[in-house]
């Protein structure tokens, strides 16, 4: 193995140690990884949620054991995968040794190191969007046609995985357009690769029209939920979180591809980059939805580094431009990470306060960071309905639904009693199993709900109980109540048949 191989292999394997460090073993999965991985037990071209690449994801970690162990490494896989393609636009660049390290550190150590802990489909998302600058970069060395054909399957990859990547064509394209390479748009072949894109990403086209494209819901919901609370101001001021540690190589890079001449053909990224951060900032988008701009630019900026600190005394400088992406990173694990346990980040509130990471997608303040609430309390709720069921008189034809995706995921990953819960939110009301007669209920409530559930349900069954909750003060679960409601009056699938008609009416 070459020099360059083996250092690359050391990057590669640092990033797999790293991301299986940064969560505290008090945590448990995240919400929306538990629905994300039921995705996997109902395969199709698209989800209200998602598009299908995360299902097909799913899929394979339930073949590989469902262990918590492969949840996280598809995500790490692909930070790493990341890491791979800035190490190669490097080399596409040109650059030196020193560069293709200093690259590498500055994609290591950020804000991938926090996305990559959760399985989610954001970590593929920034390698789409590295994997697509590259194989531009590619084409415009090349001139080879073959480049953009491959960039087109890869953008249509990243869109079965995540809408966000129209927000690259959003950016990119203009910038072309007013480049000297918009000659590009003038070849039959550039369109052929459009056509091809468009043709692969056609099958999950389709499923959202004959779904009433469940897409414009769900981004009219987000937007009435939560872009509503997104300060443009802060989706501003996160960027530069992101790759605080960076800085330098991010500016080197603007500055680079505007001014020097060895990068002139790629001037077009430069008004890319601004083109992009205009449309999220329009768009009002959360603030991690760009995080897939960056790698690429750790690139050009890492090269022109390198060319211009390789000569005389300007080349002690490179020691310290390795090492200030890791001197930034080591306060930053500890706080932006959960590998602190609920207990300290209390004591330390103000600290996490004031960085703004108790701010939840509502806009308030809580006592932990939204992710970390979301990765407490679901082994506890699902033990509990484990227990309630266990208690119910055979036959157990029982129903066990819930409030929200969460709950349902969590309950059908962590059941020791093989229980799979349903619910009327995202894609769960898609997938009640009502083949069978059910005779008792067993439902999951949040605590914020209006308490009429006794009210509501009791009039419908012989027994009812509200049988236990969540104790977890931490858990963003926390007062969540379980009831059980035995010995049905009515014929409770008609009634659930009625219930999903109506809340897909209101949608």
């Amino acid at each position: 193995m070459t020099k360059k191989g083996l250092v690359l292999s050391g990057f590669i394997l640092l990033k797999f140690l790293l991301q299986y460090r940064l969560i505290s073993p008090e945590y448990e999965l995240q919400r929306d990884e538990y629905l994300h991985l039921d995705l996997g037990h109902h395969l199709a071209w698209g989800y209200l949620s998602v598009p299908p690449f995360s299902s097909w994801v799913s899929k394979i970690i339930y073949l590989l054991g469902n262990s918590v162990f492969w949840i996280k490494f598809f995500p790490c896989l692909f930070g790493a995968l990341t890491i791979l393609i800035v190490w190669k636009a490097i080399e596409e660049l040109k650059g030196s040794l020193f560069a293709l390290i200093l690259g590498a550190t500055c994609v290591l150590f950020s804000a991938l190191l926090r996305l990559n802990t959760l399985y989610q489909p954001n970590s593929f998302d920034v390698l789409s969007w590295t994997l697509v600058y590259f194989l531009v970069i590619k084409y415009f060395n090349s001139k080879n046609m073959k480049w953009l054909f491959i960039a087109a399957m890869a953008f249509a990859l990243g869109f079965l995985n995540k809408y966000n990547i129209v927000f690259l064509l959003l950016g990119l394209l203009p910038a072309i357009l007013i480049s000297e390479q918009r000659s590009v748009f003038a070849q039959k072949k550039f369109y052929i690769a459009l056509a091809l894109g468009l043709i692969l990403i056609t099958p999950n086209l389709l499923w959202q029209y004959h779904n009433d494209f469940p897409v414009i819901r769900h981004l009219k919901e987000l937007e009435s939920t939560q872009l509503i609370n997104v300060d443009r101001l802060g989706f501003l001021k996160s960027q530069v979180y992101f790759f605080i540690g960076s800085l330098l190589v991010i500016f080197a890079s603007l500055y680079s591809l505007l001014l020097y001449k060895p990068f002139k053909k790629y001037r077009f990224f430069f008004w890319s980059f601004f083109f992009t951060l205009l449309v999220f900032l329009y768009f009002k988008a959360k603030d991690y939805y760009a995080i897939g701009m960056y790698p690429i630019y750790l690139s050009f900026g890492s090269v022109f580094l390198g060319n211009i600190l390789k000569d005389g005394w300007k080349k002690y400088l490179q020691p310290i431009a390795i090492a200030l992406p890791v001197l930034v990173f080591i306060p930053i694990f500890q706080i932006a990470f959960p590998n602190k346990s609920p207990a300290y980040i209390l004591e330390n509130s103000a600290t996490y306060k004031a960085l703004g990471l108790l701010r939840w997608e509502d806009g308030k303040d809580h006592l932990l960071p939204q992710d970390y609430a979301d990765m407490l309390g679901w082994k506890e709720m699902a033990r509990k309905v484990d227990s309630i069921y266990r208690k119910i008189p055979k036959p157990n034809n029982t129903l066990i639904i819930c409030d929200n995706y969460g709950q349902a995921g969590a309950i059908n990953y962590y059941s020791e009693e093989g229980l799979k819960a349903d619910s009327f939110s995202a894609d769960y009301i898609n997938w009640f199993n009502l083949k069978k007669p059910y005779g008792n209920l067993i439902r999951i409530r949040n605590y914020e709900v209006e308490d009429k559930e006794m009210e509501k349900t009791s009039p419908y069954f012989e027994s009812s109980e509200l049988a236990d909750s969540i104790t977890n003060t931490y858990a963003r679960e926390y007062k969540t109540r379980i009831y059980v409601f035995l010995r049905a009056k009515v014929d409770v699938n008609k009634r659930i048949k009625e219930e999903i008609k109506e809340v897909k009416n209101y949608d």
